[in-house]
């Protein structure tokens, strides 16, 4: 299945398009929310792994409804060396099917769903993790991709 394109704000509002990694491999993380425990665990994981992730021809993005200062004001802080983008009306999140219901404390709503997803070089969906937890999945993912 060929990926969805984007193109999005990153945390210094220039665009950001799909187009931009062609020919490259993408890891594209979906986060709820800058700032928030889950999400810093999440963001500051794929950090930690950033170097051997890009050895091994992987980029990185993570995509949120925050605005671009926001996302701004979260990079700097956690030192994350990858793009954040703003995707406040979610399309990009609902093309990806990461929008959509979710549960907390028996209430239902609707929000961004925290996925993961891996393009290949040819711009085909190589592999998708959905609605997964912030702790662990990074380590999931480098040992799928890297053998780790």
């Amino acid at each position: 299945m060929r990926s969805p394109s984007f193109t999005l704000s990153d945390h210094n509002g220039q665009a950001v398009s799909s187009k931009d990694y062609s020919g490259r491999s993408l890891i594209i993380f979906f986060y709820p929310a800058a700032m928030t425990p889950g999400c810093t665990t999440e963001a500051c994981d794929f950090r930690d792994n950033y170097d051997a992730l890009l050895a091994a021809g992987y980029e990185v993005v993570g995509i949120s409804p925050d605005e671009p200062e926001r996302n701004a004001a979260f990079r700097e802080k956690e030192g994350l060396p990858f793009p954040l983008l703003s995707d406040p009306a979610h399309k990009i999140a609902e093309a990806f099917g990461a929008w959509g219901i979710k549960k907390n404390y028996g209430r239902e709503y609707e929000g961004l769903i925290r996925s993961t997803f891996v393009v290949g070089v040819d711009g085909e969906l190589e592999r998708e993790y959905r609605n997964v937890k912030a702790t662990g999945h990074v380590a999931r993912v480098t040992k799928d991709l890297l053998g780790e």
